[in-house]
């Protein structure tokens, strides 16, 4: 299964709202009235997860059995794997105004990370990287990043307390433990 094309805002109002994934504002609807069951209430959280990164159930299930192999809270390890991600690092230093613009930026050449270009947008970036836009001749990608705003210094790893995405890794790691 390949990463989400579809209508997106259809899947904001199913699932709350996903800053990754776009800026315009929805209209919340009730599809149903009845109790979510425990099974729904974990699939939905994946889903916000998967949605708002732009990742595969591949790809998902892949970071959390690495996060299951260190120590400490598998949920926060999980979220701190994908958002040291190259995509998400990109789309935290606004440089792109969402997590798509942001793989489109990197699949194009435009970024470096420690002066050496990277198109890869799953690209893990470590603590030190220092990721810059490439400066074109003609003119910077969207004309949205100024001279001295194209650079961006990894020096620690990203706090999830202040993401706008309401999330609940432990029901994440409920369903990927069944």
């Amino acid at each position: 299964m390949s990463r989400f094309i579809g209508p997106r805002l259809k899947k904001i109002r199913y699932l709350g709202l996903l800053p990754g994934l776009t800026n315009k504002c929805y209209k919340k609807k009730n599809f149903y009235n009845k109790k979510k069951s425990q099974y729904r209430l974990c699939l939905e959280e994946k889903q916000k997860l998967r949605f708002n990164y732009g990742l595969t159930d591949h790809q998902l299930r892949k970071y959390f059995n690495i996060a299951k192999n260190f120590k400490g809270s598998t949920g926060y390890i999980l979220l701190q794997l994908i958002e040291m991600r190259l995509d998400n690092i990109i789309y935290q230093l606004k440089i792109a105004k969402t997590i798509n613009e942001a793989r489109q930026l990197i699949n194009h050449r435009h970024i470096l990370v420690n002066d050496s270009i990277v198109n890869i947008p799953s690209f893990h970036c470590k603590y030190r990287d220092i990721v810059k836009l490439k400066l074109i001749d003609k003119k910077n990608p969207l004309d949205l990043i100024k001279l001295n705003k194209n650079k961006g210094l990894i020096y620690k790893i990203l706090n999830i307390k202040k993401n706008t995405l309401k999330i609940k890794e432990l029901l994440i790691v409920e369903h990927y433990s069944r």
